[in-house]
């Protein structure tokens, strides 16, 4: 069998450069939360395809449903032959996404197609042109959503001028001084300075952001913004591509802050493992773009939209909600009693099972660390993920139907790779 080392060698020599990959770890299967590479390693898998395998990889219902679909059919394009799965799904949606009121849905194949697609609908229903998004952001790296997304190294540096009327201001951050009162003076110094807010078609924002460092949004920071954008009728979109599909405990995290976003962005979790997006929003707003202004050849493929139902049925039959509370909770006492002798924690923070540590030394980020954290832990067997702005945080994506065993395994794994990474 073919190695990893060979493997890498191949894959530098073959792939574009801007195509980054984190590990030289080539997988070659996986079950539920573990991965098994080109050199035999099994790697408990705590990243989860970036909180796209949620139900873990290969749940038996979501194989079970794609594999039905695949002896019916694979391809029609939905705008051509529809079929009755598409409609079904975008049904659920409609009903569980927040918000009492009617809603609409589209499917598309991508996050960055669903925030692309968000916009345009915002623009058609209001007349108007301007976004704001906030510092740390990440949307995509599509021209719009690259500029959308609030940080230049890597997703914007070297791509020339972005999209024009996107504005950003700071997203707040209680570690690093940005409170809630701070992102809006810096909105309201936008509107005497640069915008005036009667062109503003959209505010988007991520209820937690992902790669800015798993930071939630303030509650009074997410009331706030929803009477802003009512007072002026933006529209509100909230980006839950990551967040969504019962990572922070809720079925998108939009639920526990008791106020609804016009237009929720989904992708990731919701096809356990197969592409496919969603936009789903209140119906007067979904239906302003024309026939045929949305929509895409592969948009709400069979097969994407089988998974994306079996997906919602493992969430609801397997209470995966409250596993991921109950799995979060497990991972913050663990990581508030390493703290106890790694001061360098100096922050442990998200909802349910969408969990992160950012790691400072002398006040200061420490990336260097975080590093080398994660490369103990995968030398350990363990997959991390790091991200934030100042790369120094680590988050914790393990599918949420990981067994007990294996979590409390990951977990001494973890502690050791934190010791050995000071030491070092």
């Amino acid at each position: 069998m073919t190695t990893n080392t060979e493997l890498e060698t191949r894959r530098a020599a073959a792939l574009a450069r801007g195509v980054g990959v984190q590990t030289q770890n080539f997988a070659v299967s996986a079950e539920n939360a573990t991965v098994t590479d080109a050199d035999g390693n099994e790697l408990i898998d705590f990243a989860a395809g970036i909180a796209v395998v949620n139900t873990g990889h290969r749940h038996p219902k979501v194989i079970e449903a794609v594999k039905a679909q695949l002896d019916a059919f694979t391809h029609t394009c939905h705008q051509v032959l529809p079929y009755e799965p598409y409609v079904r799904l975008a049904e659920r949606l409609n009903e569980k996404t927040p918000g009492d009121f009617a809603k609409k849905s589209i499917f598309v194949t991508t996050g960055a197609e669903s925030v692309e697609n968000a916009i345009k609908i915002a623009r058609a229903y209001t007349g108007r042109n301007a976004v704001i998004a906030f510092g740390g952001a990440f949307h995509g790296r599509t021209f719009m959503t690259m500029t959308l997304t609030g940080k230049v190294a890597p997703y914007k540096a070297g791509f020339g001028q972005m999209m024009p009327d996107i504005y950003h201001v700071p997203f707040p951050n209680a570690l690093h001084d940005v409170s809630t009162d701070d992102s809006f003076a810096a909105m309201e110094s936008l509107f005497k300075t640069d915008l005036d807010p009667s062109r503003l078609a959209a505010v988007i924002f991520e209820p937690v952001q992902g790669e800015g460092g798993f930071n939630p949004a303030p509650h009074d920071f997410v009331k706030r913004l929803r009477a802003f954008c009512d007072e002026h009728g933006i529209v509100m979109i909230a980006d839950e591509v990551q967040t969504g599909f019962a990572r922070t405990g809720t079925l998108f995290a939009m639920h526990a802050y008791g106020v609804a976003a016009d237009i929720t962005t989904m992708a990731k979790g919701l096809g356990g493992g197969l592409p496919i997006a969603a936009v789903t929003g209140k119906a007067e707003v979904m239906d302003a773009a024309n026939p045929g202004g949305l929509g895409g050849t592969y948009g709400g493929n069979p097969l994407g939209v089988a998974a994306g139902n079996a997906v919602l049925d493992v969430i609801e039959e397997e209470d995966l909600c409250s596993r991921a509370n109950e799995l979060g909770s497990r991972l913050k006492q663990r990581l508030e009693a390493i703290r106890a002798t790694m001061p360098e924690i100096a922050e442990i923070r998200g909802p349910g099972f969408m969990v992160a540590i950012e790691l400072m030394s002398d006040g200061k980020p420490d990336a260097a660390l975080t590093q080398r954290i994660r490369v103990e832990a995968l030398n350990r067997g363990l997959l991390l993920l790091t991200c934030g702005v100042y790369g120094n945080v680590i988050r914790f994506l393990a599918p949420i139907t990981i067994p007990d065993e294996q979590m409390a395994k990951a977990l001494d794994i973890l502690e050791e790779a934190m010791a050995a990474a000071k030491e070092a």
